[in-house]
């Protein structure tokens, strides 16, 4: 036998160092023996982001780099998608050990990173194969292996040193002479052919020549219009000059470029490669993926199409079949790659029956095929809420930051504030997120359209996509908008004891309107003016109005009880039209209290269980005796009356008019005037000549809101009037008070505006009674202005009033 193949064998006769594989965990490794190959698979997560491999035999550990894969029958893939890392080896590579003519043993070694360290594990397994007569095709070499009746005769050559030594001295008598289409090489010694990428192995009785496509001494033809790739071998064993032995080594594989048609990858090779290959006695075909044969029935059912034309075996894949492997690119747009490691056994037998094995091993890939993504506008109108489905995102793809109308919020999504992005995964190996945001966020732009007489809710949104692991950003834009009714705002409103409560949620187009208590717009200097608490932040506003101030209607008023109604405007900013109005209506229970009407007239409800000497306040009166209460019970009673009647004073202060009226209660030491004549025809007055039981009660006007003073017996206010009553308002001793006649009608002259003040009661009072007299006015001179209108006991500074004829 030839020397040269004698002493590879001597070095592979070397003792296997220990393996040990009990430490590898189950689950993260899968080792099977394929069609042609033997196949480890790592999970990624076990191994590190960049494992390595190792061929090991009795010389040492060889690392598997791309190079030395393509020379030794390796092929290493990392698949993403899988998250695993695989390794393929030959059973003819460099570093395999043979039990006999038909197994074969590998060992390897998986440099793996843990924890920022290296760690070693090792893993063997062993492959049977049986056919006599191998051809392998695979991405990156080709391959032949056949078996050899070649016997080593080492005891030929035993006459000094080793057998091993002797075989390394004889590696000259070995030549290999490649052959073209139309002439041959010089013979060349094995050591020059492997310079040039030539392998030849001898593993027991089989005999292994591999080469990488494209080589010096091989050749390319056309088989039935598919392009063939043939490297035809001529092994030479010479004693002194004397061809001993010859051997024809024969491969041809398929170079045909896959082709992309109609959603379908195509790939051809001839039934018979090369006449010194292919036997016309026979031919088999099976197919499959990563190496694992299936039926052809199964192989349809995986979208996999075995056809013959014209001697010619046609592949046909469409693009997503079960068991390929896909990854997104992004070259501006998305898309993405579909790629099959396409399997293919060929039998073939000649008339000899003698049988080879042609395995192919080709990996398939799609062009770049467009991978759009879609949105659909799932916006609720009734939840005021945009919902937005981003679908059709492949697995490799994730998003990592969303942009919305130019606000970036970035992955992990803390879905905190006014948005929320939700991840949703289905069963055909892709994803979605789906997008809400509120109208109201601040993100959301809101603009009202005039035309639609609605409010518009716009909102661009931007996701970016990153593709997995490392290939770049991708951009998705797209735009929603919604229609709401732009109706005015509604107020809450409730009741307490002391008032009513308004609430107004505020939303982002409430800027259309207005807000007023009647004529005026509410503004915190109106609610300070008028004694209002307003609280008005970004998010609600909140109005107290207490009883008895400006904007008050009252009706149904009895002695126990009556009802007070406030109204609030909502008013177009741009033509002050009312759009909206809310009224409250609340029933109130107090004590006593008094109301000052813009038409000209006094409520009380009095207290008068404080009277000393006995009194019974149904039998109490005003100023003139015959104004009588409209309701009494023990305790209180209710009158009603014109403010220039029943015996009313009118004072001037400071800005202000002023209607004064008294309760008493009937008792012996009442009187009558005696400033009216018996046969008077005017009403008598009461005296109080020695109680001090009496309640005073008054109306105060500001005189710029008074349009008439009963000028023609008619009294108009802009606004009501701020009463008190005030109990036990004079001493014992002090003089009596006596109502006067006036000579001159009331007129008042226009004044400034001024700010109404309280009155405060005691001291003098320059004071005229509410009586229609034939005289038309008085002349009011030197009126000031009141800063705030104070309530309480107290004294008001007085204005004199200067009557006219």
């Amino acid at each position: 036998m030839a020397l040269g193949f004698c002493f590879g064998i001597a070095l592979l006769l070397s003792a296997w160092l220990p393996v040990d594989t009990a430490h590898i965990p189950e689950g993260v490794r899968h080792m099977e023996c394929r069609d042609g190959f033997f196949m480890v698979a790592v999970d990624l997560n076990f191994t590190g982001e960049e494992p390595r491999f190792e061929a090991v035999d009795g010389t040492g550990a060889y690392p598997i780099t791309a190079q030395y894969s393509t020379e030794c029958g390796y092929a290493v893939s990392v698949l993403p998608l899988q998250a695993r890392v695989k390794l393929q080896a030959s059973y003819a590579s460099c570093h395999t050990d043979h039990k006999d003519e038909n197994a074969f043993s590998f060992n390897f070694n998986l440099i793996a990173n843990s924890s920022g360290e290296e760690v070693l594990y090792t893993f063997n397994k062993t492959c049977s194969v049986q056919s006599p007569r191998m051809i392998s095709c695979d991405n990156d070499y080709m391959e032949v292996s056949v078996w050899s009746d070649i016997a080593c005769q080492l005891g030929t050559l035993k006459e000094d040193g080793s057998a091993a030594d002797k075989a390394a001295l004889a590696t000259s008598d070995w030549q290999v002479v490649f052959h073209g289409t139309e002439e041959q090489s010089m013979p060349m010694n094995l050591s020059e052919a492997h310079k040039q990428g030539y392998s030849f192995k001898l593993l027991g009785r089989r005999l292994v020549l591999r080469m990488p496509y494209g080589q010096p001494h091989s050749f390319r033809t056309e088989v039935n219009d598919v392009p063939v790739e043939v490297v035809h071998a001529t092994l030479l064993f010479s004693r002194q000059r004397w061809v001993v032995l010859t051997i024809d080594l024969v491969t041809a594989c398929s170079v045909y470029e896959v082709s992309y048609d109609d959603g379908y990858m195509v790939w051809k090779t001839p039934e018979v490669l090369h006449p010194l290959v292919s036997g016309v006695h026979g031919s088999q075909v099976n197919i499959g993926v990563d190496g694992e044969l299936v039926e052809q029935t199964i192989a349809e059912e995986r979208g996999y199409l075995v056809e013959t034309h014209n001697a010619t075996v046609e592949i046909s894949i469409t693009f997503n079949a079960e068991g390929g492997h896909r990854k997104s690119f992004v070259d501006g747009d998305l898309y993405e790659l579909h790629t099959f490691n396409l399997c293919l056994e060929q039998t073939l037998v000649d008339e000899d029956d003698a049988e080879t094995k042609v395995r192919v091993h080709r990996t398939m890939t799609t062009p770049l095929l467009p991978r759009p993504l879609f949105t659909n506008n799932q916006t609720a109108l009734e939840e005021g809420l945009f919902t937005v489905y981003l679908g059709d995102v492949p697995e490799d793809v994730e998003l990592t930051a969303v942009e919305l109308n130019g606000h970036t919020f970035t992955a992990p999504f803390t879905n905190a504030s006014g948005y929320n992005v939700t991840e949703v995964v289905h069963h055909n190996n892709t994803h979605g997120y789906t997008l809400t945001v509120l109208f109201d966020d601040p993100v959301v732009v809101q603009q009202f359209s005039k035309e639609d007489a609605a409010m518009k809710h716009m909102l661009d949104v931007n996701y970016t996509l990153m593709v997995l692991p490392d290939n770049g950003p991708y951009y998705h834009q797209m735009s929603v908008m919604a229609l709401t009714d732009a109706s005015p705002p509604a107020f809450e409103a409730s009741c307490s004891e002391s008032g009513v409560g308004f609430r107004l949620t505020h939303r982002p187009f409430d800027y259309l309107w207005y807000i007023s208590i009647g004529s005026d717009r509410l503004t915190p200097e109106l609610a300070a003016r008028h004694n209002y608490t307003m609280i008005n932040d970004s998010q609600s506003l909140l109005l107290e109005v207490p009883l008895f101030t400006h904007g008050y209607e009252y009706k149904n008023i009895s002695l126990k009880r009556f009802l007070g109604t406030f109204e609030i405007l909502v008013r177009d900013r741009e033509t002050s039209e009312v759009r909206r109005s809310t009224v409250k209506t609340c029933p109130f229970t107090p004590t006593e209290f008094i109301m000052c009407s813009t038409d000209g007239r006094m409520t009380v409800v009095a207290d008068l269980s404080y009277l000393q000497h006995g009194g019974i306040p149904a039998r109490s009166n005003l100023i003139d005796i015959y104004c009588g209460p409209k309701e009494a019970d023990n305790t209180s009673a209710l009158f009603t009356f014109p403010l220039n009647g029943c015996g009313s004073r009118v004072m001037l202060d400071q800005g202000n008019v002023i209607y004064q009226n008294e309760i008493f209660h009937s008792k012996k030491d009442l009187g009558v005037s005696k400033a009216v004549p018996n046969n008077s025809t005017e009403r008598p007055m009461a005296v109080n000549q020695t109680l001090s039981d009496r309640v005073i009660v008054e109306c105060a006007y500001p005189l710029a809101g008074l349009h008439r003073l009963f000028s023609m017996y008619k009294f108009e206010s802009e606004m009501a009037g701020f009463g008190r009553i005030v109990h036990n308002w004079l001493s014992m001793t002090e003089p009596q008070i006596t109502t006067l006649k006036p000579t001159t009608a009331l007129h008042t002259t226009p004044t400034t505006p001024a700010t109404t003040s309280t009155r405060e009661p005691g001291g003098a009072s320059a004071f005229q009674p509410a009586f229609h007299p034939p005289v038309r006015y008085i002349k009011v001179s030197r009126v000031r202005n009141l800063d705030t209108m104070r309530r309480g006991p107290g004294r008001i500074p007085q204005t004199k009033v200067n009557l006219a004829n």
